[in-house]
């Protein structure tokens, strides 16, 4: 391709062309994608990100700051409101 995005293969053969390293496969992303939950309201790439990171529930997630949580490859300003909100669902926030 000519807008710099190279063909990848994932171990489960799907194909998908991508400009960065990253090598999270899309159809892979969407097949994994959780039903409910604070991680199903969120982009692959978020989710990819605190899962990356051992985040799976809010209370893992209260440990840490916003400024702790933005500097994770993957999750970008458009997160913190969603986190926020399903912290704040269950009595909790992000640490001070």
């Amino acid at each position: 391709m000519s807008d710099g995005k190279i063909l990848k293969i994932c171990e489960k053969g799907h194909k998908y062309y991508k400009s960065s390293d990253c090598r999270s496969c899309p159809t892979c992303d969407k097949e994994n994608k959780p039903k409910s939950g604070f991680l199903s309201k969120l982009s692959s790439p978020a989710r990819n990100a605190l899962i990356h990171e051992g985040i799976q529930t809010l209370e893992e997630l209260s440990s840490y700051t916003e400024k702790e949580i933005l500097k994770f490859h993957g999750i970008g300003p458009a997160s913190i409101p969603v986190l926020k909100a399903s912290l704040e669902e269950e009595g909790l926030s992000f640490k001070d």
